[in-house]
């Protein structure tokens, strides 16, 4: 579901296609200097910890256990890397925000870490700021949408786990949150909705990172 644009069927095939390669892991980074080459467009995919993040990336590549799931806040601490053979495409995948139980020390050197890596790294295309549907914009979304745009960054908002809530909450939550983002100087209008568990939204996603991939 999109709050205002229908994708093509040539779209979503292309989008498809994309994401039936074999995507596999490619390198994990805990400082810019480790960065694999600036070779192919990348997607930064965003949010706190538990909004399903690595689920939703699974449910893009068709590989379950491709980016590690956990019930435990904070556990991915790294930039991870994701490539699919002969693909224009590079997947990210963020650090999480907004979890209480790391030392603060590291949650500040993990937040340097996407500062840096969202301001200096050229190839990056878009960053898909996750937001979990039962619970709408956090004040820890907030912020990290500051950073966003202090970092001059691209960002669209999906929303995850759009199942867990009725149709017309679902309706009221995207037209709160496009509200919320016409005052961003960084964010991209459209919102897709998705619920990685029943694979709602998951080709719209595919097609909108493709065209993403191939501008």
């Amino acid at each position: 579901m999109t709050d205002d644009q229908d994708f093509s069927p040539e779209d979503l095939e292309a989008g498809r296609l994309l994401f039936a390669r074999p995507w596999e892991f490619l390198t994990s980074v805990t400082d810019m200097a480790n960065l694999p080459d600036a070779a192919e467009a990348e997607i930064a995919f965003a949010g706190r910890s538990n909004v399903g993040k690595s689920s939703l990336i699974n449910a893009l590549t068709g590989r379950k256990g491709l980016a590690r799931t956990s019930s435990t806040p904070g556990r991915t601490q790294m930039l991870n890397f994701f490539v699919a053979p002969d693909t224009p495409l590079t997947i990210v995948d963020m650090p999480g925000y907004g979890y209480a139980q790391a030392p603060k020390e590291l949650v500040e050197a993990w937040t340097q870490l996407v500062f840096s890596y969202l301001r200096g790294r050229p190839n990056l295309r878009r960053v898909i700021l996750l937001i979990d549907s039962r619970h709408g914009i956090k004040k820890n979304d907030l912020e990290a949408m500051d950073l966003l745009d202090k970092a001059a960054v691209v960002y669209q908002v999906v929303l995850t786990k759009a199942d867990k809530i009725k149709p017309p909450q679902l309706k009221r939550l995207i037209a709160d949150t496009q509200a919320a983002l016409a005052k961003r100087v960084a964010a991209h209008p459209q919102i897709i909705a998705t619920s990685s568990e029943k694979n709602h939204g998951v080709d719209e996603l595919r097609a909108e990172l493709c065209l993403l991939a191939n501008q």
